[in-house]
């Protein structure tokens, strides 16, 4: 009977180990983990196998206690919130109206408009787009509209 109780343990304590494999080496479901569920529940099966009804009650009982506590245990240390990403992202993107750009302004393409690319007006840089076809780089440009976060604008040349 101790060696079931052990085997029962052995099998218990490498769950507990595939489990903690999975969580902090592996990322995503993998190998480990699904190992890990077939330790556990082959531990409670293999308790009903040997130990009868009454023993695999038991042993389910233990084995459900023993895991709410681990996981219990493991999501309350300060383990996994050293491995988290903890950034927070304040920046905004900056609209083309906040840049005083406004139609009329007269620039120099950067990048060729297919029909989006890079312009620069004065000394602002943004996303320019081009209002019928595409723009070679360093063509002049004149911006027609003003629009969220791109400007769009005609060729001077034509």
């Amino acid at each position: 009977m101790a060696v079931y109780i052990t085997i029962i343990i052995a099998l218990a304590i490498i769950a507990i180990i595939l489990f903690l494999l999975e969580i902090f080496l592996f990322p995503g479901l993998t190998l480990a983990g699904i190992g890990g569920v077939l330790f556990a529940i082959g531990g409670v099966v293999y308790g009903y196998y040997t130990l009868g009804t009454v023993g695999g009650h038991i042993t389910l009982a233990a084995s459900l206690v023993v895991y709410s506590v681990f996981f219990y245990r493991i999501l309350r240390s300060k383990s996994l919130r050293r491995i988290a990403l903890n950034t927070n992202i304040d920046a905004k993107l900056a609209s083309t109206r906040d840049m005083g750009l406004n139609p009329g302004d007269e620039g120099l393409t950067l990048s060729r408009l297919a029909p989006i690319g890079k312009a620069r007006f004065g000394a602002t840089t943004v996303e320019a787009k081009a209002m019928e076809s595409f723009i070679d780089e360093q063509t002049p440009v004149v911006i027609m509209q003003v629009e969220g976060y791109h400007v769009i604008v005609k060729s001077i040349q034509n």
